[in-house]
């Protein structure tokens, strides 16, 4: 089957980006309902919804997503009826994590009782950004342009290697996946800090995010915090961080006290293992050499706490 001809469902937002800039646009059919970029691909179908109320605090999610798992239901609904309906020829998802995105066990039921040829199913799970490129190549094989995997890496490469060269003392960056629990970014996370010129603090690459504890992030004593609340934007992200930030032991942190304390946007950018991580370490890169001059085309992804 040409690429011209495909049809292809997305439940997930990295691989919505994967498959646009592998130009593939045209071939999407249908996708989740966090599916937003770029932004003409909010006029395709929806095919998912979540049981999480929106509004809720970082807590109130924990607290909500573990009654959910405890009752042996999944985070997220289907719609079978609307997927079948679309006949997609290559469903793309992940098997990362059952909390961030439709997994391939929710789609058992709509995939059991499939008429016809089934499609294919690419179920991404990248732990760092070695598999990030790697889910390039399995996107663009599944979707029989191959040769364009190359061309959508390299891309990426070069935005890499175009971030400002790393100071000649590193400073030390705690990057916040979560908040109530509290969690460090793991994945690719510590490797976009690098790139940008800095040391991950309390996690490494290719080690998923985890929790830790308020006494370790004091023994560590960050030169800067990012906090990148998964699947948050920065308006969610604002006053848990700064409610947090006043209570004891984090006022008396040294990245506090000196104001190197940051919000970013985790749901569009660093949750998002495709094309525009490059992005999210151009945010890091601000962060380390020019927290006051960013520029206005990722304004709109930093505040200053």
């Amino acid at each position: 089957m040409s690429a011209a001809s495909l049809r292809i469902v997305s439940l997930l937002p990295s691989a919505t980006e994967i498959a646009v800039a592998l130009g593939l646009q045209e071939s999407l059919v249908g996708r989740s309902h966090e599916c937003d970029f770029p932004p003409t691909v909010k006029a395709l179908p929806v095919c998912t919804s979540t049981k999480l109320e929106k509004g809720l605090s970082s807590q109130a999610i924990e607290d909500r997503v573990k009654a959910i798992v405890e009752q042996g239901l999944s985070v997220y609904d289907v719609d079978a009826p609307l997927l079948k309906s679309l006949r997609p020829d290559v469903i793309l998802t992940q098997a990362q994590c059952a909390v961030c995105a439709v997994t391939p066990a929710d789609l058992e039921e709509a995939l059991a009782t499939w008429i016809g040829a089934p499609p294919v199913l690419v179920s991404l799970a990248p732990d760092d950004l070695a598999d990030v490129f790697g889910d390039l190549a399995r996107v663009a094989g599944a979707a029989g342009v191959p040769g364009r995997a190359a061309e959508a890496a390299a891309r990426m490469r070069a935005g890499f290697g175009a971030l400002p060269a790393a100071p000649a003392i590193r400073p030390t960056i705690l990057a916040v996946e979560w908040i109530a629990p509290l969690m460090v970014a793991g994945n690719w996370v510590p490797e976009l800090i690098r790139a940008a010129g800095a040391e991950p603090l309390l996690a490494a690459p290719g080690v998923h995010s985890h929790g830790i504890e308020a006494g370790a992030v004091v023994a560590a004593d960050p030169d800067i915090i990012a906090f990148m609340p998964c699947g948050y934007q920065l308006a969610q992200t604002l006053p848990e961080a700064r409610a947090l930030l006043a209570e004891e032991p984090w006022r008396s942190l040294r990245a506090v006290r000196e104001g190197r304390v940051f919000a970013v946007d985790g749901h569009h950018l660093f949750n998002r293992p495709g094309p525009r991580l490059v992005e999210s370490a151009e945010v890091l890169a601000c962060l380390v050499h020019a927290a006051d001059a960013v520029p206005e085309r990722l304004q709109a992804f930093i505040r200053k706490l």
